[in-house]
């Protein structure tokens, strides 16, 4: 098999007459929704194609193909034939699978150039130059008024007619480009040159505008990848040498100095320093790393030097995974999104058919004059353009899911992030999600002598302990700066105790249980267990040579803007409970400060089922961590994951809050309801604006080129509207 895999200067020989590839392409002048749904529907046309997947916002068309039915070269020529630039963009690599395999092209090197450099700049700058000399012509000699404007109609109509035409043969008969090559034709032949001129102007004007909107939406997640330096430092035999960051791999040890960014994900080998985590997770207080605590690649080092052991590869980073997500839930169409491309594809026809109608009608019906309805009907052509219609949604779900990811709310789709909005009923798990997930030391009691040294031979007992108990004794002993004394002869009684030797003397740390069956344990301490485990407490007693000598509590804790975020959604209408695997009492004693109810002692399919019957009264969301949550953050109408979960959970959800704060679940339900009504806003600008001309077109009011003007400007403003979401602020409303 290895010897059937050949690469030869870029090409690819198959194994097999029915081997299928990925391709993935930068599509450049793919601007927007319309260029997006031609070129999809063409490649769709070709026999073997399958999975096809077009992202506008990133100009990058990607789908699988059978080379034995087309060859990849046939499907890059259409495209070019359709007026837009393809180069593919992806890395070599094996694609293996049924019904074959292949290996991809190298990958082309890109240069990005601004917006105002490219094509369609150009063309609206000829265009522009012929209808100026055009109305320079025109008022200098009156009578070459007709001949004067014919240039900039003739030389648009060349470039947009030819779209057109590779569109129609393409699949896509009613385009945008279709519609208003018809309407300058038209123009042209009944004598209207000046406003077939002025047609093609601001078509080209809107083409141009709707490639800035592109580009600004681009450029948010290109800044998102500039993130990540291109070196990195990276140490070997104690010194430091500088390495492109793209080569570090898994288990290397990099020197951030105080001001880098951090090169790759890791973990802290060595060092202190805080770290500005904002432009990640948009946590905003920079956060404290020492040793053994996790780093993102491209937040900022504070003042102290790290040394980080990498334990991810640059293509598997946080902002490489961020950035992919993005990308991905660009793709993915939103239900609104979905409804108007098939109301457009009806639309359009009937738009096409009334407007002929309205140019023949007249005439033929009631002998009105031809040439006034002929230009009527040419008018309510362009009126009925769909352009700002289509666009309404994705620029608006495109704006959004940028502000969010600034934010560090990752949003993985457009029917997620309209789907939040409309939830009514929130689940949170417990550990990890509601609480910290990391059990802290609470109370501390010494029956004989005193804390600090009971504390200490606590401590000194867990040592290396990886029982989330033991650990949280050891930090408590470590945040208290108590020294740690040598312990030797370590046992562990399964669910019930460890011990050890310290300083001569047998100290056991176990369970009240255990510790009363050694020893019979005073009243104060059974009062005090009592208490500590009704809040929810696990208590552990300390006994030195079989004498009860302390009892500490342990609990994991709730986040610290946990009930903040509780109350933000309870001021939004959304209602809240926990669901948890732990007995009722811990549930109540984390639940019941919050404000929550809670459903405790749930397994998976039991969580699984809680979440059924809430769907079946509203739309609900799901919040975990987990991998035992799983399930039901796929069985709920979205699921949110906790950024610092585990993989699964983030796989499986919906939208991933990347600071794991609890109050982002509101920010995110805000987040949305903010973008379902730019949607909202937009579509009835559209709509609005073509039932106003739509009428003043056909009782003769507006003309061409305010015809065009009106769906030009339609787009401008959903645009615009949608851009302006882009400076959504997170002010998360608290009841009470």
């Amino acid at each position: 098999m290895e010897e059937a895999i050949q690469m030869a200067n870029g090409g690819t020989v198959n194994l097999d007459p029915v081997s299928r590839i990925a391709l993935r392409y930068h599509v450049d002048g793919m601007d927007c929704p319309s260029c997006a749904s031609k070129i999809e529907t063409a490649v769709g046309r070709f026999a073997g194609t399958d999975d096809i997947r077009v992202n506008y916002h990133a100009q990058v068309l990607a789908f699988g193909l059978n080379e034995a039915a087309t060859p990849r070269a046939a499907v890059e020529e259409q495209i070019r034939k359709l007026g837009y630039g393809v180069a593919p963009v992806v890395a070599p690599r094996v694609i293996a699978g049924e019904p074959g395999m292949a290996v991809e092209p190298p990958e082309h090197v890109r240069i990005r150039q601004p917006w105002w450099m490219s094509a369609k700049v150009r063309l609206g700058a000829i265009i522009g130059s012929l209808l100026t000399a055009g109305f320079a012509a025109s008022f200098i000699v009156p009578s070459l008024d007709h001949w004067a404007y014919l240039p900039a109609a003739l030389f648009g109509l060349m470039f947009f007619g030819r779209k057109a035409i590779a569109a129609a043969r393409a699949g896509s008969p009613f385009s945008i480009e279709m519609l208003m090559s018809i309407a300058t034709l038209g123009a042209i032949f009944i004598g209207a040159t000046s406003e077939a001129a002025v047609v093609v102007f601001l078509f080209t004007v809107g083409e141009v505008l709707e490639n800035f909107a592109a580009d600004r939406a681009r450029a948010g997640i290109e800044a998102l990848g500039a993130l990540v330096p291109r070196t990195a430092l990276l140490v070997e035999d104690g010194t430091a040498r500088e390495v492109p960051a793209a080569s570090l791999k898994v288990g290397n040890l990099v020197l951030i100095r105080p001001g880098d960014r951090v090169s790759a994900d890791g973990e802290v080998a060595e060092g202190e320093s805080e770290v500005d985590e904002s432009q990640v997770t948009g946590e905003s207080v920079p956060v404290a790393k020492a040793a053994g605590l996790s780093v993102f690649a491209g937040s900022i080092n504070g003042s102290g030097a790290l040394q980080v052991r990498v334990t991810k590869p640059s293509a598997d980073n946080t902002i490489a995974r961020i950035i992919r997500l993005v990308e991905e839930a660009q793709e993915a169409k939103a239900p609104t999104a979905r409804f108007i491309e098939r109301f457009s594809a009806i639309y359009t026809p009937i738009a096409v058919v009334v407007a002929a109608l309205v140019a023949i009608g007249p005439p033929l019906l009631l002998g009105e004059d031809w040439s006034t309805w002929i230009y009527r009907g040419l008018a309510l052509l362009l009126v009925a353009c769909p352009c700002a219609l289509v666009l309404s949604t994705p620029a608006a779900i495109a704006s959004g899911l940028a502000v969010g990811t600034r934010r560090g709310l990752l949003v993985k789709g457009g029917g997620a992030l309209e789907t939040i909005g409309r939830v009514r009923a929130i689940a949170f798990d417990k550990t990890g999600t509601l609480t910290e997930g990391r059990p802290r030391v609470t109370d501390v009691l010494a029956l004989v002598g005193n804390e600090r040294t009971m504390l200490g031979l606590a401590a000194a007992v867990e040592y290396g302990s990886s029982h989330p108990l033991g650990r949280a004794i050891l930090e408590r002993a470590e945040t208290d700066g108590i020294p740690l004394r040598p312990a030797k002869d370590s046992r562990a009684i399964p669910g019930k105790a460890v011990e050890a030797v310290v300083t001569g003397k047998r100290v056991t740390v176990s369970s009240p249980s255990y510790a009363a069956a050694q020893a019979p344990l005073s009243g104060d301490a059974d009062r005090a267990i009592a208490e500590w485990e009704g809040q929810g407490k696990t208590v552990v007693v300390v006994s030195v040579d079989g004498v009860p000598t302390g009892l500490i509590a342990v609990r994991d804790e709730p986040r610290a803007d946990a009930a903040a975020g509780i109350r933000a959604l309870e001021a939004l209408g959304v209602e809240a409970v926990m669901l948890t695997g732990d007995n009722i009492r811990t549930g109540l004693a984390i639940a019941g400060p919050l404000g929550l109810k809670v459903k405790a002692g749930l397994l998976p399919e039991d969580k699984l089922r809680e979440i059924g019957a809430m769907k079946t009264l509203a739309p609900v969301a799901m919040v975990g961590d987990g991998i035992n949550d799983a399930p039901a953050l796929a069985a709920a109408s979205v699921g949110i994951a906790m950024g610092g979960g585990t993989d699964v959970a983030l796989e499986t959800a919906d939208a991933a809050l990347l600071g794991s704060r609890v109050v982002d679940v509101a920010a995110l339900i805000g987040l949305s309801r903010a973008t379902l009504a730019n949607i909202h806003q937009n579509v009835a600008i559209a709509l609005g604006l073509k039932a106003v001309f739509l009428v003043t077109t056909v009782v003769g009011i507006t003309g061409l080129w305010l015809a065009v003007l009106a769906d030009t400007g339609a787009t401008v403003l959903v645009t615009l509207n949608a851009l302006r979401l882009l400076g959504y602020r997170f002010e998360v409303p608290v009841r009470g």
